[in-house]
């Protein structure tokens, strides 16, 4: 994939405001961004918005 612009991260709303064990998630032109709250600076894994939309379906139906 080509390089990503800035990403602004987010953490999911489920993860309370005092927890640090997550991922962050980023919306990027034709793709999502998933990093460790934990590491930020380790970098990031870019997944295709075809991939990530199929992912999240199926985690808010359960399937995951």
């Amino acid at each position: 994939m080509p390089e990503t612009p800035e990403l602004n991260f987010r953490k999911s709303s489920y993860s309370g405001p005092t927890t640090q064990d997550c991922v962050e998630v980023a919306d990027t032109v034709g793709a999502s961004a998933m990093r460790d709250s934990k590491d930020p600076d380790a970098g990031h894994i870019l997944f295709p918005a075809s991939e990530w939309g199929a992912f999240m379906e199926d985690v808010k139906a359960g399937r995951l």
